[in-house]
């Protein structure tokens, strides 16, 4: 019995040990993710006609195609959003920012064929091959483009980080939701959310992140109006 007495304490150590690490990421993981959707709650729209215009709007890239020949509903969502603000009068610009890894990989371009190809004119388009990450992506639209005031544009579960992100470098963003995709075609991407949104806090709380990219690339001649 007394034993038994003189374990209890280093079960108690051990169970402490397994118990309380995951509960405090539990809680720091559900903190995170709710200063990021109440810091943002009354900055993003899913509705055209309560957006409030702006001059420039920016959508944030994704891939195409999720396979040969299986389109991902994530960028046409992102696309027809982006190309409704444009025809309802609510952005007159568009900065297509994303990842442009060959000439086999170039999401800007993929976006500009799209847009194009939904009615938004080629000089309505400026592309951003450097937009790497989400918060590459912001951080550049001042930095590169000069803009400061502007509407992004992408995911219903992806638009409460890009907008933390950027007004937390000081910029006057708001944001439009696409419609969201069916939960059985976006749930991997909704859980990765979960996480990334407690990064984004912690590169701008702690870390303090910079894009990998910060120069004007040559290729870049067109600019998007301030206010045209």
């Amino acid at each position: 019995m007394k034993a038994t007495q003189r374990n209890h304490p280093w079960l108690r150590w051990l169970l402490a040990a397994l118990i309380v690490p995951p509960l405090v990421a539990a809680f720091f993981t559900a903190a995170c993710n709710g200063w990021v959707l109440w810091e943002t709650r009354d900055l993003v729209y899913s509705s055209v006609d309560d957006l409030p215009p702006t001059a420039v709007g920016v959508v944030l890239g994704t891939s195409k195609n999720i396979a040969p020949n299986r389109p991902n509903l994530h960028f046409q969502t992102r696309m027809e959003a982006t190309a409704r603000l444009y025809k309802a009068g609510r952005i007159r610009h568009v900065i297509v920012s994303g990842a442009q890894n060959s000439r086999y990989y170039d999401e800007p371009t993929d976006m500009m064929t799209a847009l194009i190809q939904l009615g938004v004119p080629p000089s309505s388009i400026t592309p951003d091959r450097s937009g790497f990450r989400t918060l590459d992506s912001v951080v550049r639209v001042a930095e590169v483009f000069g803009e400061t005031r502007y509407t992004l544009v992408t995911d219903d579960f992806h638009i409460s980080r890009a907008v933390f992100l950027a007004r937390h470098h000081g910029h006057d963003a708001i944001g439009f939701a696409a419609p969201g995709v069916d939960l059985s075609l976006s749930f991997k991407s909704r859980f990765r959310e979960i996480f990334a949104r407690v990064k984004a806090v912690l590169d701008v709380y702690l870390f303090g992140t910079q894009p990998r990219e910060r120069s004007r690339p040559s290729h870049l001649t067109a600019h998007p109006p301030h206010g045209k």
